[in-house]
């Protein structure tokens, strides 16, 4: 979407800088860029070494788990030569973990099988963990609750409130974005999460905040934006998730839990740097 091309179909020129400029310009001051499977995860360390802003993961999709199949051996090797070239530019291991929402891609035997395997590049690197669990976490819990010793977040959780203390009890974060923030049910479980176990994320260009969405009427920072058709680069394209939007998380989860903006805010900071930039100041 990045590169303009929406379901196979040119719509405008490359704004990916333009995107990044918009993120600088409203306050972030890193990102992560997730790796998706082994070309991904290439792409993304490709990426990444352009701007020191930009750090990367390196993983297998659940969803993409059968490209392990030919040679399990190689691909995780593939994956774990990215984490030593990358260096400090890789800040985890993922995404991966399950997703039984979409059997039809990857079966769940498959999906097991291979995510337990990445768990071995997390204990190699001593990197933490980005997990994906759709429709899983008793799978899921089940796995990370036989290694001791990791340490990650569930990212775009959406699962119940027994779900998210189990997970906290693990000594896991849980990932909001968007896709988090979508009923009330949702939103009663959000509320419970504890501070020091919260991270914010945008999950773009995915899981962007829609007007019918519970969350939304929390929103108080919308950003201009035009159809893709009618491009323009110094707006956002309606439709398409961007990192700036993260203010709008931030702003709809302080509501829900009664908490003031600036508060929250560097709490979430300081989650983020422990978990993904342990070596780094934590001076906001």
């Amino acid at each position: 979407m990045y590169s303009g091309i929406y379901n196979g179909a040119k719509k405008h020129e490359p704004d990916l800088q333009h995107v990044l400029h918009r993120a600088w310009e409203n306050g972030l001051a890193k990102l992560i860029i997730t790796g998706g499977n082994l070309d991904e995860s290439k792409k993304a360390l490709e990426l990444v070494k352009e701007d020191n802003r930009l750090y990367s993961t390196v993983g297998c999709h659940p969803t993409r788990c059968k490209e392990f199949e030919d040679d399990p051996e190689s691909y995780f090797e593939g994956l774990s030569k990215i984490i030593e070239n990358g260096e400090s530019n890789i800040v985890a291991v993922g995404e991966c973990g399950l997703d039984y929402d979409r059997l039809q891609f990857c079966d769940k035997e498959t999906q097991l099988k291979f995510f337990e395997k990445q768990l071995g590049l997390s204990k190699r690197w001593n990197l933490p963990l980005f997990l994906h669990c759709r429709n899983s976490a008793d799978d899921l819990i089940s796995i990370l609750s036989k290694h001791e010793g990791l340490k990650g977040v569930v990212h775009s959780f959406d699962g119940s409130k027994e779900e998210m203390k189990t997970i906290v009890s693990l000594g896991y974060y849980i990932g909001l974005n968007g896709c988090s923030l979508k009923t009330q049910d949702n939103l009663d479980v959000v509320k419970e999460v504890p501070n020091d176990k919260l991270l914010l994320e945008t999950d773009c260009p995915w899981c962007e905040v829609r007007p019918s969405h519970a969350g939304s009427k929390f929103i108080k920072t919308t950003f201009p934006s035009v159809k893709k058709e009618k491009w323009r680069a110094e707006l956002m394209v309606k439709g398409r998730n961007e990192p700036a939007n993260i203010i709008q998380i931030l702003e709809i989860i302080s509501a829900v839990k009664g908490e003031n903006v600036g508060v929250l805010s560097e709490q979430v900071y300081r989650n983020t740097m422990q978990l993904f930039f342990p070596n780094e100041s934590l001076d906001l």
